[in-house]
């Protein structure tokens, strides 16, 4: 499970923070951030660093946003798509809406819309506003709503704004997702290029909804057993971010069983709780944790929990950002050192 290497990157040679990060043998599992809800809309490009915060029909939202995650605790994931000339209907705009469904899941619970553009932003508000019990006026775009919890969509961070390793890997590993896997879907795939939703350090990077996983450092020849998981779940180790249902050391734990059980575990609910972690400061990472993972199949026929201790294992120097003259970081890497299963 360890996966630190030794032969390190000479830094002038790059300057995109995610080859950096991979060739240090920066493992990305547990850096999927943990989310309950996801809001994604789709926006024209181009799309500035700053446009939350500057464009008029996004910023009444991005204040809306600061307050539920800052001030409420919802664990809220906004992102912007763009539009695509086979999916998208002209003068219309896209709304989808992932929420989690109860504490143990499998897949978050999807809900699509596709309003006149005029209304995209009322909506989205009627939607946040919701969660925290707010008047809102949803029911009146309920006309709006598309039958489409079968599709399968991917979401990849093309975001050059944010950061150029985005553009740069994000773009290519986009256009064969779309030209080559969503055409042979039979319409149970859509791919669409994203906003940033975290993690450039591991561009290219992605999204796969309704189930929540996010990927990294990918490389066009796994995105055939990514897709259509069509052979061991073993060869996606190293690209695995983890499922944004859990927290960082439940993802760490949450990889391990997935390795154990194969495409299976997909298909139970479940859910994590860290029992005991290291008393560390502010904006220190802990040097262990216990954690246990519970899971239920979908008929409850099968049943049971997992209990495992996560450790560091070492640590690998990476950049969080593409620059000419790169901020480095030391970064903890986690493995699991003992994983019992409880019946």
């Amino acid at each position: 499970m360890q996966t630190q290497q030794t032969d390190q990157l000479p830094i002038t040679d790059c300057r995109f923070c995610s080859l950096v990060s991979k060739a240090n043998g920066e493992d990305p599992i547990g850096t999927a951030g943990t989310c309950d809800h996801w809001v994604i809309m789709e926006f024209p490009q181009p799309w500035s660093r700053t446009l939350f915060q500057e464009d008029p029909r996004l910023k009444p939202l991005m204040s809306l946003f600061q307050e539920l995650i800052f001030k409420h605790g919802i664990k809220l994931r906004p992102i912007l798509i763009a539009p695509d000339r086979e999916y998208s209907v002209p003068n219309f705009a896209r709304v989808l809406y992932y929420h989690r469904p109860a504490k143990q899941f499998a897949q978050f619970e999807k809900q699509e819309f596709v309003v006149p553009e005029g209304e995209a932003t009322d909506l989205v508000m009627a939607i946040l506003k919701q969660l925290v019990s707010q008047p809102n006026d949803l029911s009146k775009f309920q006309q709006y709503q598309q039958p489409t919890s079968h599709i399968r969509e991917l979401m990849v961070c093309t975001h050059a704004q944010v950061d150029l390793a985005c553009g740069r890997f994000g773009t290519p590993i986009y256009r064969r997702l779309r030209k080559e896997y969503a055409p042979a879907s039979n319409g149970k795939l859509r791919v669409w290029q994203s906003t940033h939703f975290g993690g450039h350090q591991f561009a290219p990077t992605l999204v796969d909804l309704p189930q929540g996983h996010l990927w990294g450092h990918l490389e066009p020849e796994v995105l055939d057993l990514l897709v259509k998981r069509n052979a061991s779940v073993s060869g996606l180790r190293q690209y695995y971010r983890g499922w944004s249902g859990l927290t960082k050391f439940e993802q760490v734990v949450e990889r391990e069983i997935w390795l154990e059980l194969g495409w299976t575990w997909l298909e139970y609910l479940k859910n994590g709780e860290v029992l005991a972690t290291e008393e560390v400061g502010q904006g220190i990472e802990a040097n262990w944790a216990e954690v246990r993972i519970d899971f239920t199949a979908t008929d409850g026929s099968i049943f049971g929990a997992y209990e495992a201790r996560v450790e560091v294992s070492g640590e690998v120097v990476s950049a969080l950002n593409s620059a000419e003259e790169m901020e480095l970081k030391p970064v903890k890497q986690y493995r699991v050192s003992r994983l019992v299963k409880i019946e």
